[in-house]
């Protein structure tokens, strides 16, 4: 299936070549990762598919320089990888947002911790509840807001240092399907506005069809990228477009593939 070009791809921000990598356990050497290769092109929206198992959030970990690998390399923009990079953001399944301070707080950690003055970082972390359509929450705390929400406040904690590359381990994992979906809605028009590089980790095949450029399928355990899908729908996406006959024929091949 031939490929739907992102506004400005073409340039390879992040790549990994065969990357590897062996866990040390009580029963001896567990191999999860072997040869893992692939690029990230500028601006492109890939999403990263597999079976339980088989090293997905070990490779993003990997990928944002919190986990050395065992073997091979990273580079982002032709330079290393071997620690956490500013111009890398990452998303965790779970938000892990402090339950002490409000969205605001939360928001505007991140540039606390680089020192940004509070002028500079809160103006930037007004101008992201907006972004996320959180307005009106700025002085909610963790414990009052839904999981899309909080899902919604740990994208913007991620947006604020404006990274280049976003990272996101299956982001909408434990919500339910409807949130999903406006989630995922909302994630497209956040990456349209901000024109990062997203390579994000999901267990739903449609949620890769609705949203990605391409789909990486992950082999079992040891995880490697055993297939390539180009999503040939057209920009802006929505969700009706999941009913067109080619959206079928993809989620079909994907997965078959996730089931060889």
């Amino acid at each position: 299936m031939s490929s739907q070009q992102s506004p400005a791809a073409g340039r390879a921000r992040l790549a990994a070549s065969r990357v590897g990598h062996v866990f040390q356990g009580d029963n001896g050497p567990l191999i999860v990762l072997d040869g893992v290769s692939f690029t990230l092109e500028s601006d492109e929206f890939v999403c990263l598919v597999g079976p339980s198992g088989c090293g997905k959030s070990t490779l993003l970990r990997i990928l944002a320089g919190l986990l050395e690998p065992t073997t091979g390399t990273v580079t982002l923009d032709g330079q290393q990888v071997d620690e956490p990079q500013r111009q890398v953001g990452l998303v965790f399944q779970q938000s892990n947002l402090m339950p002490w301070r409000s969205v605001l707080d939360n928001i505007a950690l991140p540039l606390e911790l680089s020192g940004v003055d509070a002028g500079r970082r809160y103006r930037e972390a007004r101008e992201l509840v907006g972004l996320v359509g959180l307005d009106g929450f700025e002085s909610a705390y963790p414990a009052e807001l839904s999981g899309g929400m909080a899902q919604r406040v740990a994208i913007a904690r991620a947006l604020i240092q404006e990274p280049e590359v976003l990272l996101l381990d299956e982001p909408f994992g434990p919500l339910d399907a409807l949130t999903r979906e406006l989630l995922g809605e909302e994630l497209l028009r956040i990456w349209g506005a901000r024109h990062s590089t997203v390579l994000m980790v999901t267990h739903s095949i449609n949620e890769a069809i609705l949203l990605a450029d391409r789909i990486l399928v992950m082999s079992p355990r040891p995880g490697h990228i055993a297939h390539t899908f180009e999503v040939d729908l057209p920009r802006p996406r929505a969700l009706e477009m999941l009913h067109y006959p080619i959206a079928g024929e993809l989620a079909q091949a994907v997965r078959a593939e996730i089931r060889i």
